[in-house]
């Protein structure tokens, strides 16, 4: 059975105690789960918001932030261990919360789009797989998975695709290491959106959508007939989530390029994306 979810970054960053504020109108929508990104674990009372997701009956998917500081490719060590802190951190949250897995694209920090020799590619990438083997094998003695996700070619220029997924899980080898995949991202970069589900197979385990220019889900040229095929061709039983940004949140909206309002309101987008996607998808 696909639940549904929705991201608070739609209404507000960074995430904190005071956004459980935001959980009876999420639950009150229809929603099943709710990602919760950790920006800054020191802002989040993990005993505080345990008792509104169950009070609320929420399911907490835990989605993890990786910037300059937190780069497993990253030339100094030093920044190595404090993602590794980071992320145990993260996992912890995990098991207060009862969630399954930490996502996000860990391999290497967001916004890394360069033009650089493929000896020095190659030489990153040996050493995210040698990283993210240590996270997984941190994941493993917590009980927990990871979820990799590919980003577009301006937000990375190490993981960009489906294929670029399965290579990475295929190198750490680790059998924690599972698969993101985020609609908008998929847009930019596949050329087969169905192909890009089944060729990740089983080993995807979390769905995060948008439309083509980030608004709401059957707004735009998004091609979600494709998305169907490819999650039933899996038989995909995980949760479908919503994840976008409000041009209210100014570092977050600049860090993501959204200098304007995609919806009527963050409300609207949320509640109409909602029942789009379960047209679609129930």
């Amino acid at each position: 059975m696909i639940t549904f979810g929705v991201s608070t970054w739609l209404w507000t960053s960074p995430f904190s105690t005071d956004t459980i504020k935001l959980f009876p109108k999420i639950k009150s929508m229809g929603y099943d789960a709710v990602e919760i990104p950790v920006e800054y674990p020191e802002m989040i009372d993990g005993a505080k918001v345990n008792e509104a997701l169950e009070e609320h009956g929420l399911a907490p998917i835990i989605c993890a932030a990786f910037g300059p500081t937190r780069d497993l490719t990253h030339d100094d060590p030093a920044v190595h261990q404090n993602c590794f802190d980071y992320i145990e951190q993260c996992f912890a949250l995990c098991n207060q919360w009862g969630a399954s897995f930490v996502a996000g694209p860990m391999y290497s920090a967001v916004g890394k789009a360069r033009m650089i020799p493929e000896e020095q590619r190659k030489m990153e990438w040996n050493r995210a797989v040698e990283n993210l083997l240590k996270v997984c094998q941190m994941a493993q003695e917590s009980g927990l998975q990871i979820a990799l996700e590919s980003l577009n070619r301006f937000e990375s220029d190490l993981v960009n695709t489906a294929a670029d997924l399965n290579r990475l899980v295929d190198d750490i080898n680790h059998p924690a290491a599972k698969i993101l995949l985020d609609g908008f991202h998929l847009s930019i970069e596949e050329p087969d959106l169905k192909k890009a589900f089944t060729s990740v197979g089983d080993r995807l385990i979390h769905v995060q959508v948008s439309e083509n220019y980030r608004g709401t889900p059957g707004t735009g040229q998004f091609r979600w007939d494709d998305l169907k095929e490819g999650l039933k061709e899996i038989n995909y039983q995980g949760c479908v989530s919503i994840e976008s940004f409000t041009p209210e949140s100014k570092e977050l909206a600049g860090a993501v390029c959204i200098w304007r309002n995609l919806a009527e309101s963050q409300d609207t987008f949320a509640s109409e994306g909602l029942a789009f996607l379960k047209q679609l998808l129930i």
